[in-house]
């Protein structure tokens, strides 16, 4: 990378959105734990401390040698980042009497600073603080306030040295309406970056770091039919052709005819793959399971085992590609603190220790969205980026209680019914993911003169960014009137539709 700046996660919900708005402003930046020690070196333009759960004025307090960074390099603090500045170098920070919560307006006093150039002399901001700074350190200058707090902008400035900002509100966030232009201040005017990080920059420098990583070793790849390993595999395949070998595997668990399609949509993009049929494999070692947790063990031992025994065909292989993606990362780095989620079903999943291979993960530094961004760089079909994401486990975590043939089948059904109609009526690209979910229940239904007694089925339909959180999407009423009516008329055997409206959190996406 050319350049780059690096945000010190603090625990902060709002990290994630701190890289997102800046990866939007075209610079590439890198989340790492507050502990971290930053590399100063040329390819560094500026580092942002991010917001925390904790005070400073706790005893257990989350702190760095500030003095490595100040005048170093270009520093932002925001909120919690802003408040350490403060404490570290002699300000008065203090539990506010009132915690400050929700929109401000902030009232400039320095338009003359570089930090907030082209901004409104009283811009509608997000607060979200139980600490205040009451007073700054000597020699720091108060640029802003608000009507509840004196400080709410400050920096510091010395001749020689890098300067330093705080912010005591969140300008990540949507409410923070002229967000965007303070980082975007911080970028260009203080760091001096120069947004030259683009997708089809991303594409060129990583097939370059592939052919030097790999050179002329080769690369096993498992594939799913998801945006992340379809964009991951053609990369590895722009960088090394039929040194890449790939496999799909139908684990039973797949959408309706899925496995065909994809398939071929792999080998008309000239991919080296080959698919393995292994649906009864993996229903026979599902048979009588009903617990999701151990559900997913045995989807993930079967599929670790069944990978290996393919593997042995190709004894020259010394990769393991992977189509991990940058929140996996993140999630699987721990901060003490709400950010400190770890997936259970995270990517890797046991087979590196199992197979003895490197890894090798094209997409490791990405969001969800730069990932289709970059697939449309590489010229992938709109039918295979846009495609709606699909759990590791599929249909194994939307088949409530335990698996047979045939409840794969009435889902796959159902659900292939939901999927075409969202397409039908335009609506499958205005929702982030949607399908269908077979109840453990059954309930009475009348269909003509007959009583009848069969299943029912809950549609999901959510709206996200990256799945971390997520609003269920208010598709039209009916359009659900006539899904329900397509699904109980050409489904034997379901009798009853239902919609699922709960918000993540607490709910999740999937329900198992």
């Amino acid at each position: 990378m050319k350049e780059k700046i690096i945000i010190l996660d603090f625990g902060s919900q709002y990290t994630q959105l701190i890289a997102r708005r800046v990866r939007e402003l075209q610079v590439f930046c890198e989340i790492l734990p507050y502990y971290d020690q930053v590399p100063l070196d040329e390819t560094v333009r500026g580092v942002i401390l991010s917001g925390s759960p904790f005070s400073v004025k706790d005893a257990n307090a989350l702190r760095i040698d500030l003095n490595a960074l100040l005048g170093n390099i270009p520093v932002l603090g925001i909120c919690y980042g802003a408040q350490l500045i403060a404490d570290e170098l002699g300000g008065n920070v203090s539990r506010s009497e009132k915690r400050e919560y929700g929109k401000a307006k902030l009232k400039i006093h320095q338009a003359g600073d570089p930090f907030l150039a082209d901004l409104s002399s009283e811009s509608q901001v997000w607060m979200s603080h139980a600490d205040t700074i009451l007073a700054l350190p000597d020699s720091f200058e108060l640029l802003a306030g608000t009507q509840s707090i004196d400080v709410a902008a400050f920096s510091y400035k010395q001749e020689g040295k890098a300067p330093v900002y705080g912010i005591q509100f969140h300008p990540e966030v949507t409410h923070s309406l002229e967000g965007k232009a303070f980082i975007r201040n911080f970028l260009y005017e203080i760091c001096h970056c120069h947004g030259d990080w683009t997708p089809d920059s991303f594409v060129e420098e990583t097939i370059d770091k592939l052919k030097q990583s790999i050179g002329d070793e080769h690369v096993l790849m498992a594939l799913s039919g998801g945006v992340d390993s379809t964009v991951g595999a053609v990369l590895l395949h722009h960088a090394i052709g039929k040194q890449l070998h790939c496999f799909f595997i139908d684990n039973g668990l797949l959408r309706k005819d899925e496995f065909e399609q994809v398939l071929s949509d792999y080998q008309h993009m000239g991919l080296n793959i080959k698919g393995v049929d292994a649906k009864e494999r993996f229903w026979t070692a599902l048979a009588g399971v009903s617990d999701p947790e151990t559900k997913r063990k045995i989807i993930g031992r079967e599929f670790i085992h069944l990978f290996e025994e393919e593997s042995r065909s190709l004894p020259g292989v010394s990769w393991l590609g992977q189509g991990t993606i940058y929140p996996d990362v993140i999630e699987s780095n721990p901060v003490q603190g709400p950010s400190a989620m770890i997936k259970s079903h995270h990517n890797v999943g046991g087979l590196p220790e199992k197979l003895h291979l490197k890894i090798i993960e094209p997409l490791r530094m990405l969001f969800k969205d730069e990932v289709r961004k970059v697939g449309i760089a590489l010229g992938i079909s709109n039918t295979l980026i846009q495609r709606h994401p699909f759990p590791g486990p599929g249909l194994g975590i939307r088949i409530l209680g335990d698996i047979t043939p045939e409840k794969v089948r009435l889902l796959q059904e159902a659900d292939a019914i939901y999927i075409q109609m969202l397409k039908d009526y335009g609506l499958y690209d205005q929702v982030w993911q949607a399908g269908t979910i077979l109840l453990p229940v059954q309930s009475v239904g009348v269909m003509g003169d007959e009583r009848t007694y069969e299943s029912a089925v809950a549609l999901r339909a959510v709206n996200s960014l990256d799945g971390m959180t997520a609003e269920w999407s208010k598709l039209p009423y009916e359009f659900l009137a006539d899904v329900s009516s397509a699904i109980i008329n050409r489904v034997k055997g379901i009798n009853r539709v239902v919609y699922d409206i709960s918000t993540k959190p607490p709910a999740t996406i999937e329900w198992e």
